[in-house]
C-alpha cells in the first residue's frame, strides 16, 4: 500500500512541476503575442463549429494568459446556427461543474479563482452529456489525448458525463500538445486539440470518431489543401 502511495505521490508531484513551468511560459507571451494566438485559435474553432452545426456545445470563458482570449464565447455563439445554444460552467462549491446558457456577455458575473459565469438559470451538472461539442480547457495535453489541467479536478468530473463518441477539444498555446504527460487513474483524456499552427489535431480517430474532423488536420482539412 505505501508503495502505491508513493507512486501516486511522484505522479502529482511531476504534475504540479510541469503545470507550474507550463503556467510560468504562458505568463511570459507578450500581449500581442497572445492576440494573434488567440485569433488563430478562434478562426479553428469557428471552422469547426460552422462545420459540426452541433445543436448543443460548451466552452468556457479564459482568463489571463489562457489559449482563446476572453471572447472566446461571443465569437463560438455567432458561428452556431441559430436554434443553438453554448453552455459555460459554473463552479459548484464542491469543484464540480454545473452549466447554464451563454447569453452574452453582459449576463457574465465574476465567480470564484478570477473566473466569470453566466448568471442564467442553472441546467444541472448533467447538462453537458448532451452537448455534441465540449471545448476544454488544460495547461497541457499529450498525444494519447491526456489533459492536464489546474489540479482542482472539475473536468475530469465533468468529462465522466460526456459520451465517449462526443468530441472534445482543448485550445492551446504552441508547444503545450506533448509527448506524454504524467497521469492519474481519474484523469479524463480529450479526442482533439487546436494550436494556433497547427489548428485542429485528432488524437483519437479510432471508431466512434466524430464525421467531419480527420486525424491530425486543421478544422477537418487536410493540412495543404
Amino acid at each position: 500500500m505505501a508503495e502505491f502511495s508513493d507512486e501516486a505521490e511522484v505522479t502529482r508531484a511531476a504534475k504540479r512541476n510541469t503545470r507550474v513551468e507550463l503556467l510560468a511560459r504562458r505568463r511570459s507571451l507578450s500581449g500581442p503575442a497572445r492576440a494573434v494566438a488567440a485569433g488563430r485559435v478562434q478562426a479553428e474553432l469557428v471552422t469547426l463549429v460552422r462545420r459540426l452545426r452541433p445543436r448543443r456545445m460548451t466552452a468556457y470563458v479564459p482568463v489571463g494568459s489562457e489559449p482563446g482570449g476572453a471572447d472566446l464565447p461571443e465569437v463560438l455563439r455567432a458561428a452556431l446556427p441559430a436554434d443553438a445554444e453554448l453552455l459555460l460552467p459554473v463552479l459548484l462549491d464542491d469543484l464540480d461543474l454545473d452549466w447554464a446558457a451563454y447569453t452574452g456577455p453582459g449576463a457574465l458575473i465574476a465567480a470564484g479563482r478570477g473566473i466569470r459565469e453566466p448568471s442564467g438559470a442553472r441546467l444541472g451538472v448533467a447538462a453537458v452529456a448532451e452537448a455534441e461539442l465540449v471545448v476544454v480547457p488544460a495547461v497541457a495535453v499529450d498525444r494519447l489525448g491526456r489533459r492536464l489541467g489546474r489540479g482542482g479536478g472539475s473536468y475530469d468530473r465533468a468529462l465522466t458525463r460526456v459520451p465517449e463518441a462526443t468530441l472534445t477539444v482543448v485550445p492551446l498555446h504552441d508547444g503545450e500538445l506533448v509527448e506524454a504527460l504524467p497521469a492519474e487513474p481519474h484523469d479524463r483524456r480529450v479526442r482533439a486539440v487546436v494550436t494556433p499552427a497547427d489548428g485542429v489535431r485528432t488524437l483519437d480517430a479510432g471508431p466512434g470518431a466524430p464525421h467531419g474532423v480527420a486525424p491530425h488536420t486543421s478544422a477537418g482539412r487536410t493540412r495543404g489543401e
